[in-house]
Formats: C-alpha cells, structure tokens, sequence
C-alpha cells in the first residue's frame, strides 16, 4: 500500500512557488498515517447540518413569496443578501487563518446561523428577512475555508477522497432541506423555521469538539519553505488555470443557481404541482448532487482532476439542452443525470485550484468556495429580474448553454508526476 508508485501526470502534489513559506496550518498528516476517519466523518457531519439550514432559505420562497407579495426579483435578492455576505467574507476569512489558524472560529461562527435562523422564524418586514439571511451566510463564510482545511488535514495524503467526503455532507444537508421544508415549515408555517435553530446548536457542539482536535495538530508548527517542483507549471499557468478554473465554477453554479432557487416555481408554473410536490422533485435534484460530489473526488484522485473536470461539465450539455421541453417526470429523470455529473466537478476544480497555490490554501479556499456563494447569489438576483419580464421558461433555455463553457478545460495545465 505504501510503496511509492508513479501515477498519471493529473494526480497532482501540492506545487508551492519558489521560496514560498507554507503557514502553519496547512501541514498534512503524511499519507502512510492514513486518513482520520473520525475527523473526516465530523467535519461532514457539520457540513451537512450547516447546508441543510442554508438550504431551508430557498425551501421556503414559496412561503415568503405568498405571505409577503414578493416578486422574484426580491426573491433573488434574499438569495444575494444570504451568498454575497458569504462570498465577500469567506476570502477574508481564508486569508486571516493562512496567518494564523483558529480552531474554534467554526463553532462561533455558527452562533451566527443560530441567531439569523431564529430572527428569520420571527421576522415580520422584507428588510428584516434580509437581515437574517445575511446573518446565516456570515455563518457559512467562516465555516467553509477553516473547515476544507481540516478535511484535508485529516486526508491523510487523499485529497480528492476528503474534499469529497466534506463536500458530500454539505451536499446532502442541501436536498434535506427542502423536504423538510415541505414537512415542517409548509403546514406550520415561518414560525416553525425556529425549530431548525436546535440543528445549529449541534453543530455547535461538533465544531468546538473538532476544534479541539485541530488545535493541537497546529499548535507549534514552524513555517518551512518548500523548493518548487522542477515541472511545475510557471506562474503565468498557474493564473491562467485559476481564472480557468473560475470560469468553469461560474458557469456550473449559475445553472445551479437557476435550479436551486426557480426549480419549484418553474414546475408549479409549467405544470401546476403543488408546493410540496415542487420541492419533493427539487429534493431528487439536490439528492443527485449529493450523490455526484461524493464520487467526483476520488475519480479526480484515481484518473486526473482534468478528466473528471471536461465530462462533469461539458457531460452535462446534451441533459440541459432537453430540459426546457421535456415532460414532468422526464424533467426528474434529466435533471438526476444534471446534476449527478455536474456535482461531481465541485471537489476535482477545489482540490485542482488548492494545488496550484497551497502555500495560500485558506484563501483559495474562501476564493473559490466564495466565489461560488457569490456567483449564485449574483445569479439569483439576475434570473429573477429575467424571469420577471420573459418568464421562467426563457431562463432555463437560455441557461441550458451554460455548460458549453466547459471546453475551456483544455486551457488547464497538466500537473507534475509525484511518488505516493
């Protein structure tokens, strides 16, 4: 098991520039330690119950839609209130525990979501549901790039696999969300989103505990530098991948935006379902995200984070393509395979990126993953104001050509050879 083997020229190691000093806590357990399972299994946990309380936002847009006759351009704007405060401070965060590393940010930043769950369950204005919207995404814009940092702490040398355990718990939490919307929050309605707060004080619990098993694994960690890799792609690569990488994460998250927050209007709409029936087929969505993340990392790990990259994005075109004419239940069966292999590109561009630039892995992490946050939140606000004036049929046919911006995957460096 541990005797070094040459693997494909995809299976990247972390590549630090030249003279480059690596913080304190980005220091791996040596892969022959093996992966903490146990830590793994936590910080997916907690994942999982901070996605499936971000989650319960767009669940409940029917619900606030009708109570307060939104429309969807204010709709949108709930979304970009929640994943803009999210985008804009995940980056900062990243940058500050590049610097220093806080083993208990997690749990404190989930007093956050705490609070703005129980604000968002009482709120009785539209400017107090915004508030509490971006309460919860201050949440998550602490817990992302510390936690990402711990899963591959305790990867044990497997990336691809961590980032994709992590990533399959928060996917997970999101296709929850929605079915318990539809179990709780539809027939008790807003004040009942107050229940969910108790979720946050789990989480609480789990990250102060994890916290203290981070803690001394970086506690005394000197800073070493580390010589490049004599193939390593140059700098001007290495930006052209990045803002490769970062095209291809817009294009993915836009369409995803387009489904997560107008998925259930578009099916009442079109085909006059109820809203539990809407949100039971947005939860079949969600699911198969849930499904494609946990596979995506380790393909990445075994055949090349290229490969995983081209088929989950430009695999997806022909499905897009079909949904904006398909029937109601051949729109569940298309949007299984969407977002099966679409997910399965969230840890491969992640963990691609955290290898181009490990000596600044909180930041990148918080880029990328607020990036994410931001472009959906962005996105949200854009295809309300378009469905508001041509309807939601337009935006899925015009985001139906979205994952044609995969090709620019061939832009992407192949990565040095590395012994395992």
């Amino acid at each position: 098991m541990n005797k070094p083997v040459d693997v494909d020229v995809d299976h990247a190691a972390p590549v630090a520039a030249p003279d480059t000093a690596l913080p304190e806590n980005t220091s791996a357990a040596p892969p022959s330690a093996g992966p903490a399972y146990v830590v793994l299994g936590g910080i997916s946990f907690s994942h999982f119950l901070n996605d499936t309380m971000q989650s319960l936002i767009p669940s409940v847009y029917p619900i606030l839609k009708a109570n307060y006759a939104l429309d969807f351009g204010q709709i949108g704007m709930i979304t970009l209130a929640f994943q803009f405060t999210a985008s804009l401070l995940q980056p900062v965060v990243g940058h500050m525990t590049d610097k220093k590393a806080q083993p208990f940010s997690l749990a404190i930043g989930m007093g956050s979501t705490f609070l703005g769950l129980l604000l968002l369950s009482v709120a009785h204005s539209y400017a107090v549901i915004l508030v509490a919207a971006a309460m919860i995404g201050l949440g998550s814009a602490v817990f992302h790039p510390e936690s990402a940092r711990i899963a591959r702490l305790a990867s044990g040398g497997r990336h691809g696999m961590a980032q994709s355990v992590f990533q399959v718990g928060g996917n997970a939490g999101t296709a929850l969300g929605p079915v318990l919307a539809a179990l709780i929050v539809v027939p008790f309605g807003q004040p009942s989103i107050a229940w969910f707060s108790s979720i946050a004080f789990v989480a609480i619990l789990v990250l102060w505990r994890i916290g203290m098993w981070y803690k001394p694994q970086v506690a005394g960690k000197k800073r070493m530098v580390v010589s490049p890799h004599p193939h390593a792609p140059g700098r001007r690569r290495v930006m052209v991948a990045l803002v490769v990488l970062v095209a291809l994460l817009f294009s993915k998250q836009l369409y995803l935006s387009s489904l997560s927050s107008y998925y259930t209007f578009y099916l009442i709409g079109k085909f006059h379902v109820s809203t539990q029936t809407a949100q039971m087929f947005l939860f079949i969505f969600l699911a198969a995200t849930a499904a494609g993340v946990f596979f995506g990392g380790p393909l990445g790990d075994r055949f090349g984070r290229r490969y995983v990259i081209w088929f989950s994005i430009l695999g997806i075109l022909p499905f897009t393509l079909a949904l904006p004419y398909a029937g109601l239940y051949a729109s569940a069966v298309l949007t299984v395979f969407i977002g099966f292999i679409l997910a399965s590109a969230t840890p491969a561009i992640i963990v691609f990126a955290q290898e181009l630039m490990p000596h600044r892995f909180g930041m990148i992490s918080g880029v990328f993953f607020g990036f994410a946050f931001g472009i959906g939140g962005l996105g949200a606000a854009a295809l309300g104001e378009v469905a508001d004036h041509y309807g939601i049929d337009f935006v899925y046919q015009v985001c139906s050509f979205l994952p044609a911006l995969g090709l620019l995957a061939v832009l992407l460096p192949k990565m040095p050879r590395h012994a395992h």
